[in-house]
């Protein structure tokens, strides 16, 4: 009876593995595997620096902050991501602070719920995000004013190459640490 019962799992346990291997992969979800420029992200995200802030906004005429991260990702062919930040925090494969690197989402408690904000890591120190106060910025992670107390954690939702992650987070001249308004 032991040897039925063992072949019996034996068999289940390869038809699991068959079906999981040969599972095809939804083409729109980012893969841990592929490797995105940081270059092209740097470039993207840059490009919206100053579009306001409108709460539900997911398009260049506007972006809250979750809508900024996703459209940025889409415009870099990920297009998993979930609509709100609290959302997205659930998503990809927690990285801490001491390990970001730049493509990183970054999430912080703005509201005194869990998860309120999210940004996109881009090196050196610096995230950037649609603030409410200023539109699209580049901020400090560990600005003491404002966002370094909010901090809540990062998620790794795809890989960008690191080779040029120094080149991308070099220049930090337009980078705004004035304190948010809420």
């Amino acid at each position: 009876m032991d040897y039925f019962k063992l072949i019996r799992n034996s068999v289940l346990t390869l038809a699991a593995a068959f079906v999981i291997f040969f599972t095809p992969l939804n083409e729109n979800e980012a893969s841990a595997e592929s490797a995105y420029s940081v270059e092209e992200l740097k470039e993207i995200s840059s490009k919206y620096i100053g579009v306001r802030y409108s709460y539900g906004g997911t398009s260049a005429k506007g972006f809250d902050c979750s809508g900024y991260v996703r459209h940025v990702f889409k415009e870099l062919g990920i297009t998993s991501l979930e609509r709100t930040s609290s959302d997205m925090y659930t998503q990809g494969t927690s990285v801490k602070k001491s390990e970001l690197e730049p493509g990183d989402l970054v999430f912080f408690n703005t509201s005194g719920k869990r998860v309120s904000h999210v940004g996109i890591y881009i090196g050196s120190g610096k995230f950037i995000h649609a603030s409410t106060s200023k539109g699209v910025i580049k901020t400090s992670i560990n600005d003491k004013y404002y966002w370094g107390n909010k901090y809540v954690g990062a998620k790794r939702v795809a890989n960008f190459s690191t080779a040029e992650a120094i080149a991308a987070a070099e220049d930090d001249s337009d980078v705004d640490n004035t304190p948010e308004a809420e």
